[in-house]
């Protein structure tokens, strides 16, 4: 992996608007760390803030299902968001596929890459 995939896959979570400030911080602080001798932490980091933030298709479910999600983002909004995964968990899904989760899950696809 090279350093500009690197770039991008940091810079894709950190421009998801639901990814949280810590993955965020994280994918920035990779982003800092690049070529230098605190790479390796920071790439540790990154790939352990993915995987804790990634969230389950069953999880987003349950989620969105709540009433604090009808508050958060307005009922008809909670519905519509429901209503995709539960059509993603139909067709097969593991995983929410929003901006955040994705760009969580690429890195967590490339953590080889990512770690050497």
């Amino acid at each position: 992996m090279n350093r500009e995939d690197k770039l991008a896959l940091s810079t894709q979570a950190i421009a998801a608007s639901s990814s949280c400030k810590e993955f965020k911080e994280a994918a920035q602080n990779y982003i800092d760390a690049l070529d230098t001798e605190n790479e390796a932490q920071a790439a540790k980091a990154l790939v352990a803030e993915a995987e804790e933030d990634i969230n389950t298709i069953d999880d987003t479910i349950a989620f969105l299902g709540s009433d604090f999600a009808a508050e958060l983002l307005g009922a008809e909004r909670a519905a519509q968001m429901l209503e995709h995964s539960m059509q993603l968990k139909a067709d097969g899904a593991i995983y929410c596929d929003c901006p955040g989760c994705v760009a969580a899950k690429e890195i967590i696809n490339l953590k080889a890459e990512i770690l050497n």
